[in-house]
């Protein structure tokens, strides 16, 4: 069972879903929104496993300059 700030974050996500989450036009968001956080939480924790490939986080400024 979710915790409350759990609960929380759950509902504010299914607040915030995505037009392309929204698309899928679900009977329950929250329960939409609870697997997407934990789907992301599992990623996140990949990254805490020693010997596991390093995660990248980069921005849009991290970039090449294109080519003309």
């Amino acid at each position: 069972m979710p915790t409350e700030p759990d609960s929380k974050r759950i509902q504010e996500r299914a607040e915030a879903l995505l037009p392309e989450e929204q698309e899928a036009e679900s009977d329950d968001p929250i329960a939409q929104a609870g697997q997407i956080l934990a789907e992301s939480d599992a990623r996140l924790a990949q990254h805490a496993v020693p010997g596991a490939a390093p995660i990248e986080h980069r921005q849009s400024e991290d970039t090449v300059e294109p080519v003309d």
